[in-house]
């Protein structure tokens, strides 16, 4: 018998397991296991495009870099949440996050979070549309990071992630589905100074980071399909352009690369159907450290083809006496590699160590994207 499931997100996710079969002459986005760990549950860097990189640091850098978290403050909490996609999903997809982070002197803290993404329920169904069975597919990831500065404006910083992907359990293309864990580790870079340029205290910064390092995840009894978890490259920066009393503006940009391996272009048989040879391209069965360094490099299209697997994003913030904050921003990405392209607006305000952030994303590709909503409450202590 064939299985359907009725839930769409469940089975783009799902779908990276299975073979991905590309055909000649087109290009193929790049298909991770576990997508959720690339969603940014941050309100705050949300609203600015994801630009996470060059905005102040607090408890919800343990996401993009945790190398910030030595320039936070003394300690700090923070909570997401958002209703993912509820128009797809009948209003039950959403996702959660928590993070705290303790600094234990002037220059060595620590950190930890939990994520939390529930896509509700999927639904297995026979070729009569007769349901067989239900499945509540979850996904989550639980971090531990510690962080040190290597002097007054540099710091470094390493985490350790256990990942759970529960999409499915069941027969489906007559592959037996199954839960499927993986572990990871983050290393981040950061930088940041100031400079009195146009005015006095400017602050600018710049990190780099390298995200979801680890084993790959095997969601079937069969130990040739194993898919990569979403590796990352992350370089970013930001400038505060205006820094008065009562006024600063920042910018901000961050471009992102994900090191797993692209889908070749397969010779086709009379048909027109893949044959399992490779015409152009690289072989992408191949180890996590062979796929890192050759994710630049493996494109069936050559170096333009790897330019279009860059995501950008852009943002700006405007903070009023550091306690009102109206933020913008802009992500992109290329059609042929997923076409996520959205544009993004948000609040914030600051009652003392106290803040509350909320981000609205507007997709404009205007292909399975929603509108979708953040919110996050935070909470710094100052040294």
């Amino acid at each position: 018998m064939q299985y359907r499931f009725t839930l769409l997100p469940a089975c783009l996710l799902l779908a990276a397991a299975l073979p991905l079969s590309a055909q000649k002459g087109q290009e193929k986005p790049v298909n991770p296991g576990a997508s959720f760990l690339l969603v940014n549950p941050d309100a705050r860097s949300g609203a600015v495009g994801d630009a996470i990189t060059g905005l102040a640091p607090d408890a919800n850098d343990l996401f993009g870099n945790a190398a910030k978290i030595v320039f936070a403050g003394d300690w700090g909490v923070s909570a997401s949440y958002s209703p993912w996609m509820w128009e797809i999903n009948d209003h039950k997809t959403h996702m959660g996050y928590l993070a705290a982070f303790k600094n234990f002197s002037d220059k060595e803290g620590a950190g930890l979070s939990v994520k939390y993404f529930d896509h509700g329920d999927i639904t297995f169904r026979d070729e009569n549309g007769m349901m067989l069975q239900q499945y509540h597919a979850i996904e989550y990831a639980i971090d531990a990071a510690y962080a040190r500065k290597l002097g007054r404006h540099l710091s470094l910083a390493v985490s350790l992630r256990y990942i759970r992907s529960q999409l499915g359990q069941g027969t489906y293309n007559g592959l037996q589905q199954k839960p499927a864990s993986a572990v990871a580790g983050d290393v981040g870079l950061y930088y940041q100074n100031q400079a009195d340029n146009l005015d006095y205290g400017n602050r600018y910064c710049w990190g780099i980071s390298f995200t979801n390092i680890g084993s790959k995840l095997q969601y079937t009894d069969d130990n040739n399909r194993r898919t990569f978890l979403p590796m990352n490259l992350r370089i970013g920066g930001g400038y505060t352009f205006v820094h008065t009393d009562d006024h600063q503006f920042t910018i901000l940009a961050d471009i992102n690369k994900l090191l797993v391996p692209t889908p070749p272009i397969y010779q086709l048989d009379a048909n027109g159907q893949p044959t399992g040879v490779i015409e152009k391209g690289k072989d992408p069965d191949r180890g996590v450290a062979a796929a890192i360094f050759s994710s630049f490099t493996d494109a069936p299209g050559g170096f333009s083809e790897e330019l279009r697997e860059f995501t950008v994003a852009g943002g700006l913030e405007y903070a009023y006496r550091q306690q009102f904050f109206v933020r913008t921003g802009y992500f992109h990405e290329h059609p042929n590699k997923g076409y996520r392209q959205h544009f993004s607006a948000g609040l914030g305000v600051r009652i003392n160590s106290l803040g509350f952030d909320a981000a609205y994303l507007m997709p404009t590709s205007g292909i399975w994207q929603r509108n979708s909503f953040k919110c996050s409450l935070v909470y710094t202590r100052s040294r």
